[in-house]
């Protein structure tokens, strides 16, 4: 078979010898490989050790195959650091994204950018991590089709690499706190200033929450590693004017987590208190159209005439 290859593709008998080989080892391996997945799939019935022994069976022949295809090959070079410089930067080519996302769980080993149960976003899709993989991390994803922060079932596989490719945001990290604002429109008519201290009212459980949560604590933290600095942590209400009435803004401390769960606590106690409140009305896009009417009569048309309209007449 090696005179015959050697023949065929005009090299020498040696290397048609080893290429001849190493078909035949290819086949062997490849083939032990698909009976082995097959018996694997047939004796056992859990469809997870399933998955796990059939990677495991598809790891260890490709290894096998690459050790068998080095230890024929090796002779066809003048010496092994030739041989591995070679394979080296084949290998740096073919498996470039490979190399970057091993590369990329080593700088989440190291650097910490996020943890197992962090609230992360990352190339535009959002999500809880939960579990960090060599090549891989998965997220359970937030938003999209679901409203606010709530998880929408799905797990989302990112390559590691892309850390490194894409900008990513922590909700959690460092401090675990975002700041989260409600927005209230009141007509022109209300009295927005009844309004602020209704609102302030009802944003003080949340002050009391943020300090018993050791949210201060949480600050002084993380500012050991971040250039973190927050004057001022209690909840507050921002007023400002709109087109449509007074706008007034809610803005407070929430933990990444809770943000759904404290807008429709929020929510309820404002709709209750402005139902009743007299003096207090949501806003909403109105338009107001004023009418002038016109005095269209031949009296209304007619205007005293003078001297040179007399004239002309």
């Amino acid at each position: 078979m090696g005179q015959w290859l050697s023949d065929l593709l005009d090299v020498e008998l040696q290397i048609a010898a080893d290429l001849a080989v190493s078909l035949v080892a290819i086949f062997v391996i490849f083939g032990l490989r698909l009976i082995a997945k097959g018996m694997i799939s047939r004796r056992i019935e859990d469809s997870e050790i399933t998955f796990r022994a059939r990677k495991a069976v598809a790891y260890s022949t490709t290894i096998l195959t690459i050790a068998v295809l080095s230890w024929i090959w090796i002779d066809a070079f003048e010496n092994v650091a030739t041989f591995l410089g070679l394979v080296s930067a084949g290998l740096a080519i073919a498996l470039a994204d490979v190399f970057l996302n091993l590369a990329g769980w080593a700088y989440v080993l190291l650097r910490h950018p996020f943890r197992v149960g962090d609230r992360i976003e990352i190339d535009g899709k959002s999500g809880d991590v939960i579990d960090i993989r060599v090549l891989r991390f998965s997220i359970l994803e937030i938003g999209n089709w679901v409203d606010a922060d709530q998880s929408t079932g799905r797990i989302i596989h990112v390559p590691n690499g892309l850390l490194f490719r894409q900008s990513m945001a922590n909700y959690t990290l460092g401090f675990p706190y975002i700041w989260h604002e409600i927005p209230v429109l009141l007509t022109f008519e209300s009295d927005w200033e009844r309004g602020e201290a209704m609102l302030s009212e009802i944003l003080q459980p949340y002050a009391m929450s943020s300090e018993e949560m050791g949210a201060e604590a949480e600050i002084k933290k993380a500012s050991r590693e971040y250039f973190i600095r927050y004057r001022e942590l209690r909840p507050i209400v921002y007023t400002t004017v709109k087109d449509s009435g007074v706008m007034l803004t809610a803005r407070f401390l929430v933990r990444a987590q809770q943000r759904r769960t404290a807008d429709t606590d929020i929510w309820r106690q404002i709709l209750s208190a402005i139902a009743t409140e007299p003096h207090i009305e949501l806003a909403y896009p109105t338009q107001r159209m004023v009418y002038s009417q016109l005095d269209l009569t031949p009296s209304g048309l007619t205007h005293e005439m003078g001297p040179d309209d007399e004239s002309s007449s």
